[in-house]
């Protein structure tokens, strides 16, 4: 009777185990998909900002329909993106895409004193300081993911449920790593 008590005893702490194990594995990834939807949203705050900036800008900047264009193909290249690595670069190119074209922006004086313009600036810089705190809790988050799905014995539990590794948020185009140089003063 003791050696079934015993045996009994030791299924209950494995099953317990291995019920842990699978719950924080599920913990990580619903956390890593909340951080998600966070970049998520400033993504989708910063979209939205785009026609306004657009509109403003098009009255002054007459002659850089080089410049327009690529901020409307690269806004258009973000709606049609449809998994995560197309949607990140796509955003990519629409962070390069403001760059050039807030540069470009440095030849407009009145643009520059438009309040309207200045105004847009200033919630586009909040929203990509936004953008940047959000990529890195996603990616701190999925680092986490990460090492329980690739740890013992967190491994041998994630293989067992398919748990997966997830992405990090990385930069994959050279010039979007080189912030672009704009002076509005």
């Amino acid at each position: 009777m003791i050696p079934l008590l015993i045996f009994v005893g030791l299924l209950v702490a494995v099953i317990a185990w291995v019920v842990g194990i699978y719950n924080s594995l599920v913990g990580l990834r619903n956390r890593v998909q909340e951080a998600w939807a966070q970049v998520d949203v400033q993504l989708k705050r910063r979209f939205d900002l785009i026609p306004n900036l657009m509109e403003t800008v098009k009255g002054y900047m007459n002659h850089e329909r080089e410049t327009l264009e690529a901020v409307t193909n690269a806004r258009a290249a973000v709606s049609g993106a449809g998994d995560m690595d197309a949607r990140l670069a796509a955003e990519g190119g629409l962070t390069s895409a403001l760059g050039r074209l807030f540069a470009v922006s440095e030849n407009y004086p009145d643009l520059k004193a438009s309040t309207n313009f200045l105004s847009l600036q200033e919630e586009l810089a909040s929203t990509e300081n936004k953008i940047s705190f959000a990529r890195q809790f996603y990616n701190e988050c999925v680092m986490q993911m990460n090492n329980k799905v690739q740890m013992f014995p967190g491994n041998i539990i994630a293989g067992m449920f398919n748990f997966s590794e997830e992405k990090f948020f990385e930069v994959t185009e050279e010039e979007q790593r080189e912030a672009p140089k704009v002076d509005f003063s």
